[in-house]
């Protein structure tokens, strides 16, 4: 499917300058352009891959001047970024959708699967199960049994969903991710560690994105809740009785502990790590590698372990830096301080 230059400019309320009749059938990254590909440029390290490009169309924000001409015809628009991510997904909207059961799969007589849905091979859906309508599950996902999946999910091979779980609307989990594993709940004695029964469930709301290997361990009682909008990335780690809020999202490596409430609208960074039995507030943005060990109030942008305001924090590395040269100067000044009071002493 081809599109011209005027057509997305129209569709994204943009403006044209260059050929408004270029057109373009996909899209590449704007050091990598091509005739025939779009291409965005939304952080300004790239803007020299303008001059070059060969894509025949570029978004780019309306406020952002060139010092040189540019071959391609340009679009700009409020947000570059933003508008690339309707693209893709009006393109993904207009890929054909997966339907039809493979009869390698594995479907329980007493579980109950929706209209328009495509099951893979070697896919298995167990016992008292319930899949909605327009729902993908791909080859060699597990839908353990009374599992509850609303409609227009995507469930990617290797998916792993324990007993009783239950998923909202146009929810997607990621290959490997595991849904409602036991937490890690056991008890110390004289001769180990009793494991405690992990009788709880995960919850999953809609507009939920999961990424690869990422898991989600059911609660010991009750619930772990992921609410609506919420968005994770591969590797993490969101342990038992965890409530995650609202449009949250997490990169790669997040550890959240148990028995921890997360806020709306809330940023973690790669690798940062949230310790149990604590209150996160909402808006709350942590940098990479930032550790929390105890609540924090809404509005906060903190990094750093323990974690701290990002001005505090670089001014902590600033001296953390000189550490070498102050320990010298402190050395050297106790041994003057000593030498003062052995002339004293005298």
């Amino acid at each position: 499917m081809e599109f011209t230059a005027q057509q997305i400019a129209q569709f994204l309320q943009g403006t044209v300058e260059g050929n408004p009749n270029a057109a373009v059938n996909t899209f590449a990254k704007i050091e990598e352009g091509r005739p025939g590909a779009i291409s965005f440029v939304a952080n300004p390290k790239y803007i020299h891959f303008v001059y070059e490009t060969k894509s025949s169309i570029v978004l780019i924000n309306e406020d952002v001047a060139l010092e040189h001409p540019v071959e391609t015809t340009l679009i700009r628009v409020k947000n570059a970024y933003e508008c690339v991510a309707k693209l893709l997904q009006m393109y993904a909207a207009a890929q054909p959708k997966k339907t039809g059961i493979d009869p390698l799969a594995f479907i329980s007589p007493t579980a109950k699967v929706g209209q328009d849905v495509y099951i893979g091979a070697f896919a298995y859906i167990g016992d008292g199960a319930s899949v909605g309508n327009g729902c993908e599950i791909y080859p060699h996902a597990f839908i353990g049994e009374h599992v509850t999946i609303g409609d227009n999910c995507k469930i990617y091979p290797n998916v792993t969903i324990y007993h009783g779980c239950k998923l909202g609307n146009q929810v997607t989990l990621h290959a490997g991710c595991v849904i409602g594993a036991d937490g890690f709940g056991f008890a110390p004695t004289p001769n180990g560690y009793d494991k405690i029964p992990q009788i709880g469930i995960v919850t999953i709301e809609d507009n939920v994105e999961i990424g690869a290997n990422t898991c989600i361990d059911r609660s010991t009682m009750g619930s772990t809740f992921v609410r609506r909008g919420v968005k994770l990335d591969n590797l993490v780690q969101i342990a038992h009785n965890t409530d995650i809020g609202e449009n949250t999202v997490m990169s790669a490596q997040v550890g959240i502990a148990g028995s921890t409430k997360v806020g709306q609208w809330c940023m973690f960074g790669g690798q940062v790590g949230v310790a149990g039995h604590i209150t996160i507030g909402n808006k709350v943005n942590l940098g990479a590698q930032a550790g929390v060990p105890s609540s924090l109030k809404d509005n906060q942008t903190l990094i750093g372990t323990p974690a701290m305001n990002t001005n505090g924090f670089f001014r902590s590395q600033v001296i953390y830096q000189r550490l070498p040269e102050i320990y010298k100067q402190l050395n050297k000044l106790q041994k003057e301080v000593e030498e003062l009071k052995n002339k004293q002493a005298e």
